[in-house]
């Protein structure tokens, strides 16, 4: 995952783009955890949701700006 500061950069739509992935790849994680068919570790996971959150977080900050 890129540095916070490069988060920054991006546009509003780029970063709800980055958000969707993130959102399908968590739930692909989950899945593999829940059917206990793959070994992935419960760090790609945290990684995964933290990176939602940065980019919320984003989001919301972007979204006061303009008000």
């Amino acid at each position: 995952m890129k540095a916070i500061k490069d988060l920054r950069l991006l546009s509003r739509l780029e970063l709800e783009n980055r958000l969707k992935e993130f959102k399908k790849e968590l739930l692909k994680l989950k899945v593999e955890v829940g059917s206990s068919s793959g070994s992935t570790s419960s760090g790609k996971i945290r990684r995964t949701r933290k990176n939602i959150a940065r980019i919320l977080t984003l989001l919301n900050q972007k979204e006061v700006q303009l008000q």
